[in-house]
């Protein structure tokens, strides 16, 4: 997987967004409002390129105190997420 063209995260009024930028959001037209994690995890996977569920879990378990199997489903649903609202990529 990997982040589409054209979106980035953004600070606004101390929120991490994602928001669409350019001719390859168009029809995005929204803001998707993240969480610490969830910000850290896209800058995460923005570094990495192309990226799958396992890697940015494996990341998260470096990163926090977090059990792997926990990080595994807290990054498919958040991955899962991103795939609704098309802001990623297979």
């Amino acid at each position: 997987m990997r982040i589409k063209n054209g979106f980035v995260l953004r600070e606004v009024c101390g929120e991490h967004v994602i928001t669409g930028e350019g001719l390859g959001a168009v029809n995005f037209g929204k803001l998707l409002a993240l969480n610490e994690s969830a910000a850290w995890l896209w800058k995460q996977a923005q570094e990495m390129g192309d990226f799958t569920v396992e890697a940015l879990a494996g990341k998260l378990c470096e990163e926090y105190d977090v059990a792997p199997d926990e990080a595994k489903t807290d990054v498919a649903a958040i991955v899962s997420e991103w795939e609704k609202v098309g802001v990623i990529s297979e």
